[in-house]
């Protein structure tokens, strides 16, 4: 599972024009699946999302989690996460994990986050999408597991 995460002062996701998510403060999270993924890779990557300290303290360092300001995900799943560029000019994704793999992964992943207490809200899997967001920092992470 490969996340790439932004922390974001506004974010919104769009499918044919309409607003399908949208949040202010916290994380934009795309996220991509192998079909190696597993659960307890999932519960490791919800609780590392859920426990960074990415935002500011009174001291302006940054040493608070998502849930101590307040903040919400938007959460885009992003197969081109696994594009493997190494070699030629295309891309291969033989890495990403097929959509009948990938969505129940997507779906328990974003179950995971909500339970942990997290405001959620997403893209559509497979369509496509415009992302808009306005970055705060910029904070930008690769996560992997």
């Amino acid at each position: 599972m490969r996340v790439l995460l932004q922390r974001v002062s506004r974010a919104e996701v769009r499918v044919a024009g309409r607003v399908a998510g949208r949040i202010d403060r916290g994380y934009l999270l795309f996220v991509g699946f192998t079909g190696a993924d597993t659960e307890s890779v999932l519960l490791w990557m919800a609780d590392k999302v859920m426990g960074l300290r990415l935002f500011a303290d009174a001291d302006d360092k940054m040493n608070l989690a998502l849930d101590e300001v307040g903040g919400s995900l938007l959460v885009v799943s992003q197969f081109t996460l696994y594009g493997d560029a190494a070699k030629g000019r295309r891309p291969s994704f033989i890495d990403a994990a097929r959509p009948e793999i990938a969505i129940p992964l997507y779906e328990r992943f974003l179950a995971l986050l909500r339970e942990r207490g997290a405001r959620v809200e997403t893209g559509e899997f497979g369509a496509m999408m415009e992302v808009e967001l306005v970055n705060d920092g910029p904070v930008t992470l690769w996560l992997e597991k």
